[in-house]
């Protein structure tokens, strides 16, 4: 017992603590004021515990579900839409409705399975290209502050990667704390008890456009697709439509309070699922129901965990939140390059969706979507003509 019960807190301390600040920042982006951002980290923080507990248990699989940290930079950048948080709220709520539909409508599945994975990682390239940046313009706005963090990030790199975002964090909490005390700020101000405040939903055309189908699609393409594919590397397979279905639900019940989504997870699933979690594949299930009542035990303190952020000295919430994301930002660039006939709609939908542009009240990842797909079908045809030669004979493409 004694092994996956470690790899499962270890599990749900490195999900909570690596990313809570990017879905601080997603949600304070898209509108949401102080008290509903802590709602939202709450409500993410309770339905991806229950969502593993309810999945490991039921399928006795170590099924780890986590939140969207891509989707949670989407939001960082793209702005409040017409409607404010309420659309996006209603955006949320939509997307738990996609996802269970994705579980339960196979043409829908197949539809998100033909979507470029080069244009779905350009766009999400794009996206963090903005938040990756903020170390670099913290440490100079206010070096004293931010270096710190850089230098702690960067050690832990070295002799403990797994580690490094939480140290990152731990370093951040620290500068917090010297800050507050020089300006003589007391604890007993910071709120420690955990409140779900409710938004009734509205949805217009630059939610949906701008919010939800982006989201979605990059939780699809960024965090379902490749869970499924690091548990299949670790032997086990994903019940597809009960994972859909759940997270779908998940999603749907977190929406309201400011919940952004939940998914399944990928880094985080090899906590749980490989080798660490202990010899006997059939156990590797108790890994994962221990992170979710990790998730579930550090969830309740939301409250306190926003307020502290909100007291952080200039630069350093958005370095932690930049130095959090660069290992997705390489990933996603390097899938998105990989292939040499895609890289010019690849490069051009990284380029738009970094832009942070706003047209029209739809964010820029939308635009940068549709321009690399549009790109990529103009030039698809044009080196198939060039792939013809007549020696070479018609040969159709796959």
């Amino acid at each position: 017992m004694l092994r996956p019960v470690s790899a499962g807190i270890i599990s749900g301390l490195v999900a909570f603590t690596s990313s809570f600040v990017v879905v601080l920042a997603g949600l304070h982006g898209v509108g949401a004021s102080a008290d509903q951002a802590a709602s939202g980290l709450l409500a993410v923080s309770l339905t991806m515990g229950s969502a593993s507990i309810l999945l490991s248990t039921w399928t006795r699989l170590p099924i780890t579900i986590a939140w969207s940290t891509p989707g949670a930079a989407l939001l960082a950048t793209t702005g409040t839409v017409e409607g404010g948080w309420p659309a996006a709220v209603g955006a949320f709520l939509l997307v738990g409705v996609l996802i269970v539909l994705t579980g339960l409508v196979r043409p829908l599945g197949r539809l998100m399975a033909r979507i470029p994975a080069s244009i779905a990682q350009a766009m999400l390239a794009g996206i963090l290209l903005q938040l990756c940046l903020g170390p670099v313009l913290g440490v100079a706005a206010n070096p004293l502050a931010v270096g710190p963090v850089i230098l702690v990030w960067a050690l832990a790199q070295r002799f403990a990667p797994r580690w490094a975002s939480p140290l990152a964090f731990a370093a951040a909490a620290v500068v917090i704390a010297v800050a507050m005390a020089g300006a003589g700020t007391s604890l007993s101000s910071v709120p420690l008890l955990p409140v779900l405040e409710l938004t009734t939903p509205r949805l217009g055309l630059g939610a949906v456009l701008g919010i939800a189908l982006p989201l979605y699609l990059v939780t699809m393409a960024s965090q379902n697709v490749p869970g499924v594919a690091v548990m299949k590397g670790l032997g086990y397979e994903v019940p597809w439509r009960r994972t859909m279905v759940v997270t779908g639900l998940g999603t749907l019940a977190g929406a309201p309070a400011g919940g952004h989504g939940i998914n399944l997870a990928a880094i985080t699933a090899a906590l749980a699922a490989g080798p660490e979690a202990g010899p006997d594949q059939d156990r590797r299930w108790i890994a994962s129901f221990t992170s979710g009542v990790v998730l579930v035990l550090l969830g309740l303190g939301a409250a306190a965990c926003a307020h502290l952020i909100a007291l952080a000295p200039e630069g350093v919430v958005p370095a932690v939140a930049g130095l959090a994301l660069i290992g997705t930002f390489v990933v996603s660039l390097r899938a998105a390059l990989a292939e040499p006939s895609e890289q010019l709609p690849a490069g051009v939908t990284v380029l738009i969706a970094a832009s942070g542009i706003a047209v029209g009240g739809i964010s820029a990842a939308f635009w940068a979507l549709l321009a690399g797909l549009a790109l990529r079908a103009l030039l698809r045809p044009r080196r198939r003509r060039r792939g013809r030669g007549p020696s070479q004979g018609v040969r159709p493409e796959a």
